[in-house]
């Protein structure tokens, strides 16, 4: 239901696998609801349950789905570039009782969340029609600037053909290029294959610009987005480049798409979304070669508040082969009243494409401050790169029983904090990672198969 029926371009969402150190530390500074549920009991194996049944669920409604591995963790070779040494049990002990916060860092499983990952352009606007592939340096925090090295591996390996894909390297990992990828990045266009304009949302100006937030820190720089863009060859005419809310950003929207989410010709936001919200849509219609559809919601409808223990934006919004379009939202929406009653009476009543709402439990996923969307990386692809693509990384219903099975094997249904000291742990992940990469066909990614 995702292709384009002109083009045969569809847009391809790969989820990343939930990882089996998946737990509740509360690292992400901004992110209310992690910082909320740190030290609570986690579930992986629910977490990576429902995330499978999420996509499942969208391959059965016929949208194509792909799949990510996880990160591997412990990620003991971080503990010893910081000089911890011996064996990895006693590595582990000693960060648990010298430095708790850096063995939470390095058993994060936040790469669930590829919407972070990587920026993508699809080849119809690239100049050399390729499709171009920046990973996220996540320099803002330590737990998530671990993931690049093996990120872009992973992306190597999957989107292998150089004929299709080109692979940039991230950021130089400092403040001024500090970049989170996709969350923050948003393609407007008709049709999928057709030529598309690239919002890029920034919270700061690195060398000075407009006001920055003053509660929590911006993650996205403007300086980061335009490196992105030049990387890709994307053009002036391309590109739209716009300041996140700092007030948003203040109440605890980290990334754009907790606020914002877009998708053909349709962007749907909330009224504090951007710092300039006019000039924002001016420049959009005045880029795009189709009429924008501008679904905003007001702070009268759904409040800041609403909007961040709701994730009522971070949602997936798809398109059907009849022009429609289906919002995919967390159940934490149906919870919020505002924000179900501006769904049904406003959303959906509305002058625009979305007519349908579908919910998803993905609580594992939520109570550490990650919904539908960022869970996915969208990727448009003809037909032909799709062809290309190495591996067995396309949801189908073998590989979803496969990875069911293997989830089942090798999750624990319990993780407490405390848990993360065990070397057994380490050995359980270890495992599953490497029977994972000869399921999924991809070759060895993993710096413990590299050694």
């Amino acid at each position: 239901m995702s292709e384009s029926p002109m083009s045969g371009v569809r847009e391809v969402n790969f989820d990343g696998l939930v990882g089996l150190t998946h737990n509740y530390s509360g690292l992400a500074h901004g992110n209310v609801a992690s910082m909320s549920h740190g030290g609570l009991v986690s579930n992986p194996k629910e977490g990576a349950l429902q995330g499978l049944a999420k996509m499942k669920s969208l391959m059965d409604a016929g949208y194509a789905q792909g799949v990510l591995p996880p990160q591997q963790r412990p990620d003991l070779g971080a503990l010893r570039a910081l000089g911890f040494s011996g064996t990895d049990g006693e590595i582990l002990q000693r960060a648990a009782s010298e430095a708790p916060q850096l063995l939470r860092a390095v058993c994060s499983a936040s790469s669930m969340w590829t919407a972070n990952a990587v920026t993508v352009t699809p080849s119809v606007d690239a100049p050399d029609r390729r499709v171009h592939f920046t990973p996220a340096n996540l320099q803002s925090s330590f737990h998530r600037y671990l993931e690049p090295p093996t990120t872009g591996r992973v992306l190597q390996a999957i989107f292998r053909a150089e004929e299709h894909f080109a692979h940039h390297p991230a950021l130089p990992g400092t403040p001024a290029f500090s970049d989170e990828g996709a969350a923050n990045h948003t393609r407007l266009c008709g049709d999928y294959g057709e030529p598309g304009v690239h919002l890029f949302v920034y919270g700061r100006q690195a060398f000075g610009g407009e006001r920055e937030p003053q509660r929590y820190p911006a993650r996205q720089t403007l300086e980061a987005s335009q490196a992105v863009a030049r990387q890709h060859g994307l053009s002036e005419a391309q590109t739209v480049f716009a300041q996140q809310h700092p007030d948003a950003i203040d109440a605890g929207v980290f990334h754009n798409d907790v606020i914002a989410v877009g998708n053909g010709p349709v962007l749907l936001y909330h009224e504090m979304a951007f710092i300039d919200e006019e000039c924002t849509l001016e420049e959009l219609r005045a880029k795009m070669s189709t009429p924008l559809i501008p679904v905003r919601v007001p702070l009268a409808a759904v409040s800041m508040e609403d909007a961040v223990a709701s994730y009522l934006f971070n949602s997936q919004l798809l398109s059907n082969l009849d022009g429609s379009m289906t919002l995919v939202v967390p159940g934490e929406c149906q919870e919020r009243e505002a924000v179900w009653r501006t769904l049904q009476d406003f959303i959906l009543a509305g002058n625009n494409p979305i007519g349908e709402v579908i919910v998803k439990d993905v609580k594992q996923s939520m109570r550490n401050g990650g919904g539908p969307a960022c869970l996915r990386l969208r990727v448009a692809l003809s037909a032909t790169e799709q062809a290309a693509l190495s591996g067995r990384v396309l949801l189908n219903d073998d590989l979803y029983a496969d990875l069911t099975a293997w989830v089942n094997r090798h999750y624990r249904d319990r993780l407490a904090v405390d848990d993360l000291a065990d070397p057994q742990l380490a050995t359980e992940s270890l495992t599953a990672l490497d029977e994972l990469t000869r399921l999924l066909e991809i070759g060895p990614v993993y710096p413990f198969q590299l050694a």
